[in-house]
């Protein structure tokens, strides 16, 4: 029977890192794309909407994750079930994930399995550009109108300066 998933009180960041190197340590070692170079690291994560958001470097994958927060109550999914937040970069679809220590979370995968060619500092930089940028509101230019059909409404695509 599934359980309730209750909101982390604290950044959950350290968790997550002790929760995937015990999947690294245990289970992933010697997978054909595991890359030890890389470590696990949980980066940028902060409240968004009352949720936590950030994303989880390991030496197989990169992955944007949202959390529960203080005082929140998710109700569980089946692992694997999909759903789309809509985050200030855009609308990010994620599948539901569960594991030890944390409980249920969502994943939306960035790079899996990790560019062979990455390094370490290379990996942890673009974990946490990831993180940064999931969470950053898109630019746009302000001269261009939102919705062109309304220029042609009030006339002024005939219009010249």
């Amino acid at each position: 029977m599934q359980t309730v998933t209750n909101g982390f009180q604290l950044n959950p960041s350290a968790l997550l890192e002790t929760a995937f190197q015990t999947i690294a340590d245990s289970e992933m070692q010697d997978l054909p794309f595991f890359q030890p170079q890389i470590p696990v690291r949980a980066c940028g994560f902060q409240l968004f909407e009352r949720q936590w958001v950030g994303t989880i470097l390991t030496p197989w994958m990169l992955s944007l994750l949202v959390l529960p927060g203080p005082e929140q109550v998710w109700q569980p999914y089946a692992v694997g079930d999909k759903l789309a937040l809509s985050l200030p970069c855009g609308s990010v679809r994620f599948i539901v994930g569960e594991i030890a220590g944390c409980g249920q979370y969502l994943a939306c995968s960035l790079m899996s399995p990790l560019d062979r060619h990455l390094g370490a500092d290379q990996a942890l930089a673009l974990a946490q550009q990831s993180a940064r940028m999931a969470l950053s509101l898109p630019v746009a230019d302000g001269n261009i109108p939102s919705n062109p059909g309304r220029r042609a409404l009030f006339g002024l695509s005939q219009r010249t300066a």
